[in-house]
């Protein structure tokens, strides 16, 4: 399958290493470079646009802005984000299950976005990314989330965050525990905490939150270990950290 896309930025040097870098990827054939959100969307008119790799940071017109607009297609092309942004500030990507890259460019990070990118297509999942995209747009990237996008072999999954009981840590993963079974999403769960809103879930274990509602039961065993008893079923282990947190919002 041939992936035709864009690169969308308005350095000449971050052009450049991007293309230069996609040679690596055969099947992939670059229709045209952009140097500004105007000149990308003359491009779209003319080219029918699988991804999008799209800078943030743009003058006159902002890589959001762009986004926001493709957004409103019923299926819009793939946008790849490209920035500079810190760990923290993209959170809100991972979040909405949306891939961006790094500047400077990581070959590997490149390669994986490009697969991730590739599975939807063939899956025709531009629909699902679509509703995803505008999650993140309408949010403004902002701190407190309603809805997790969950992306696993080229799908998306909406997730509502009030379905959610309680949340383990899994590596650079996430399990998200609901009512009926357990979904993996790629995320820390420190960083996913900080998404959350305190006064709804809270921090049992290094590895553990739970939603305030479902606590029922406090217990402790004879070898003096904590674990929390959840309204849903669930058994989740407390630290003694955080026994008098659990205490409090009981």
């Amino acid at each position: 399958m041939t992936v035709r896309y864009l690169i969308v930025d308005d350095e000449a040097p971050g052009r450049r290493n991007l293309r230069l870098a996609m040679a690596a990827h055969p099947d992939w054939l670059l229709c045209a470079e952009c140097d500004s959100a105007a000149a990308a969307r003359s491009a779209l008119a003319s080219h029918d646009i699988d991804v999008v790799f799209l800078d943030i940071h743009m003058p006159a017109e902002s890589g959001l802005a762009l986004a926001r607009a493709l957004s409103q297609l019923r299926a819009p092309p793939l946008v790849i984000f490209v920035t500079a942004y810190g760990a923290h500030a993209i959170d809100a990507f991972e979040v909405h299950a949306l891939d961006y890259l790094l500047k400077p460019l990581d070959d590997a990070r490149l390669a994986q976005a490009t697969e991730r990118a590739g599975a939807m297509l063939r899956l025709r999942q531009r629909e699902a990314y679509g509703a995803a995209l505008r999650d993140y747009l309408d949010g403004g990237g902002a701190p407190r989330v309603e809805r997790i996008n969950v992306r696993s072999v080229g799908r998306i999954e909406q997730v509502l965050v009030g379905d959610i009981l309680w949340i383990a840590s899994a590596g650079n993963y996430v399990e998200l525990h609901l009512a009926a079974r357990t979904v993996l999403h790629r995320m820390t769960l420190n960083r996913l905490e900080a998404l959350l809103d305190p006064g709804a879930f809270l921090r049992v274990h290094r590895g553990a939150i739970v939603r305030r509602d479902q606590i029922a039961r406090l217990e402790v065993s004879g070898d003096c270990a904590w674990r929390l008893l959840l309204r849903g079923g669930g058994v989740v282990a407390v630290s003694e950290r955080h026994v008098c947190a659990v205490k409090s919002a009981m």
